[in-house]
């Protein structure tokens, strides 16, 4: 199951990123909390799990699928039991004025299972698995570098995935504002010219 909230366009000047408001309460949330884990369970048992009525639940799953909350219902497929043991890391630099094909084109390829823009030293990080070391080798040098916009590539190949969450809900994040006060301000590095505004869909 799939659950997200729409992504911040860009990084506010040299500040953290923007926070937004929450667009769900409290029993929002418990039912998401359910949801993330087991997206075929009845809303009988989905009422009785958050304690509200079936006539509740069913209403708020509806309206979080309508507006967006919640993107779809899928399986969590394991990876290594289909054949796919290797995941890889892939760090895109890209040339400048490219952005919009670039995009446009990793978006095309069916092998990524995940891509972000990101701040920092590269432009983009892509996620892929495969059966083995050399067709990481294959993807990394005849698909994505050969990219006419793509600069450079760094690739590494990931050792054990050590967590692997659905979905990270805001009920699941403990405050720690007294900390980030006794640590002080956490610089972020902004994006570079052209990555700023670039989203996904």
């Amino acid at each position: 199951m799939s659950i997200t909230e729409q992504p911040n366009d860009s990084f506010a000047g040299h500040s953290s990123p923007a926070r937004k408001e929450p667009v769900v309460d409290d029993v929002a949330l418990r039912i998401l909390s359910v949801l993330r884990n087991n997206g075929r369970i009845s809303m009988a048992a989905l009422a009785e799990r958050v304690n509200v009525s079936r006539a509740s639940v069913y209403n708020r799953v509806d309206q979080m699928t309508k507006s967006g909350v919640i993107t779809g219902f899928s399986a969590n497929i394991d990876p290594g039991a289909v054949g796919l043991g290797i995941c890889a890391l892939v760090f895109v630099t890209v040339h400048p004025q490219s952005w919009n094909r670039f995009r446009a084109g990793v978006m095309q390829i069916p092998d990524i299972e995940y891509c972000a823009i990101t701040t920092g030293e590269h432009d983009a990080m892509l996620l892929i698995r495969s059966v083995d070391i050399g067709d990481v080798h294959d993807f990394v040098t005849g698909v994505i570098a050969a990219r006419p916009e793509v600069k450079s590539v760094v690739s590494v190949v990931v050792l054990d995935e050590v967590i692997r969450r659905n979905t990270v809900l805001p009920s699941d994040i403990p405050d720690r504002s007294s900390e980030s006060r006794r640590l002080g301000m956490t610089r972020f590095t902004t994006a570079g010219t052209g990555r700023d505004g670039i989203t996904t869909r």
